[in-house]
């Protein structure tokens, strides 16, 4: 996100970058996510209903699964201006005051990584999420006074990866609360299928479910995904992109069957040659296949625990049965490894 597109509001999406041409506008074109969705559906017409903004909404899950689509989804379905910023974004107390004093009534305020806001920030987001009010400070030392100014009342939509590092009290301010889950082939499969048509490329269902199969549940990944196919498809002179052409083509990218990358792979191979299959630590195993920690707690092993390829143990990570089966490394005895 660019410096100057954090504090201004945008349109809803579908106009600009190529990426905003993929994400669906309406809730009804959303796919996947069907009990989040159906949730969402009765807040907002309860919210249509009552001509209120909708409640204060957080979206916490692993990255590329819809939560800043499903934010300007909100804003879509509520005919609402939308602000997009970010917690890094907001450095200072003054500058969600500044955002906050130049809302529209019922804007949604879409704030990514909603968990790295300061604790001063939040102090002042508290005050309007629950009274649209906000207190500033004029003056300094013995002169200083507070005064408490109201805001338009409007809607908070907070993403995160990481719902366990936001404080209690900010927790407690949202009233909806959504949990995205990893996808399951057939969605994914409809995701590539509306993403070819938009993207103008014909696909066969079984070169789709074979993108998805690789996906890792992850549509930002499927599409990802989808457009290098796309790009070994039209240089081989393929009008559609078949099963045979995207296996090739996915080989080449080095995502397996699994959806394993190369990144993956290195880490299980680590855990299973280097440490006997562990129990290793997190920063030892960081340092071990040159990523930070944080890397591979967000990226790599949301998807490896879901597998059932890691687990973790007060003692560290370790690897099971099946990661040592599907790299065809066998899996070695040790006294201090959990038997998984």
């Amino acid at each position: 996100m660019r410096p100057g597109e954090n504090l201004s509001p945008t349109p809803n999406p579908g106009e600009g970058e190529f990426e905003l041409s993929l994400r669906p506008k309406r809730l009804a074109e959303f796919i996947g996510q069907e009990k989040l969705k159906g949730n969402l559906s009765v807040f907002l017409r309860a919210a249509q209903q009552r001509s209120e903004p909708l409640d204060h909404l957080l979206l916490y899950g692993p990255p590329g699964l819809g939560k800043t689509t499903l934010a300007h989804i909100v804003a879509q379905e509520m005919g609402a201006i939308i602000h997009v910023t970010s917690g890094p974004a907001i450095e200072r107390p003054g500058d969600l005051v500044g955002i906050l004093t130049n809302l529209d009534p019922g804007a949604v305020l879409f704030i990514d990584e909603i968990h790295r806001l300061s604790r001063a920030v939040e102090e002042i987001l508290y005050p309007a999420m629950e009274d649209a009010k906000v207190d500033i400070m004029i003056g300094k030392g013995p002169a200083a006074r507070s005064i408490r100014l109201d805001v338009p009342k409007f809607t908070v939509v907070g993403a995160t990866t990481r719902q366990g590092l936001l404080t209690g009290p900010l927790r407690d301010r949202f009233g909806i609360v959504c949990h995205f889950r990893f996808y399951d082939q057939q969605a994914l499969y409809e995701i590539i299928c509306r993403t070819s048509g938009i993207l103008g490329y014909e696909i066969e269902s079984d070169g789709a479910m074979e993108i998805a199969r690789r996906a890792r549940g992850t549509p930002r990944i499927a599409n990802r995904l989808l457009r290098r196919v796309r790009d070994f498809a039209q240089v081989e002179g393929r009008p559609t992109i078949d099963s045979k052409i995207a296996d090739f083509a996915l080989d080449m990218l080095e995502v397996d069957k699994l959806g394993l990358d190369r990144g993956d792979r290195t880490l299980l191979s680590v855990i299973l040659q280097k440490y006997g299959g562990g129990p290793v630590g997190l920063e030892t195993l960081a340092a071990s296949i040159g990523e930070d920690a944080g890397t591979i707690e967000d990226v790599f092993e949301p998807y490896l625990l879901q597998l059932g390829l890691i687990a973790r143990t007060p003692r560290g990570r370790v690897t099971t049965e099946l990661a040592a089966s599907h790299l065809g490394i066998k899996l070695p005895k040790s006294p201090d490894r959990l038997d998984l």
